[in-house]
């Protein structure tokens, strides 16, 4: 599962008001390279939870680079630009499990796919 998809994913519990961002606890993280294109990123920039990609990066030991807050001229800063790229493209988390803020409910994360079906006592 790459952060991209993380830091759009949500909780759907019974009873969760919020259910964002998702707690990753991982077992196995791959970096797998993928090509760089700065204009996707930009576009992607407003898009994102920049405080749950940062959490969730650094959770995963990488990211150490990324600013608590996303600069203005991020757009402009093309090493800021890559180091975002890397962590929301190339950081993969191929085992472990996501976990709702709420409830504590484990979504399991299997061969980088993580399972949010719901057993029916959950939905």
């Amino acid at each position: 599962m790459k952060l991209l998809t993380h830091n759009i994913m949500k909780s759907h519990c019974k009873g969760v008001v919020e259910g964002f961002p998702l707690k990753i606890v991982s077992t196995e993280v791959q970096v797998i390279e993928a090509e760089f294109n700065g204009e996707f990123i930009t576009r992607m920039l407003d898009r994102l939870d920049w405080g749950t990609l940062v959490s969730a990066a650094k959770s995963l030991g990488y990211g150490e680079n990324l600013p608590e807050i996303c600069p203005d001229d991020s757009n402009d800063n093309e090493s800021l630009l890559k180091e975002i790229h890397h962590v929301l493209l190339e950081v993969e988390v191929i085992e472990g499990y996501l976990e709702c803020p709420e409830t504590g409910h484990q979504f399991p994360i299997t061969r980088g796919i993580p399972d949010m079906r719901l057993k029916e006592d959950d939905e």
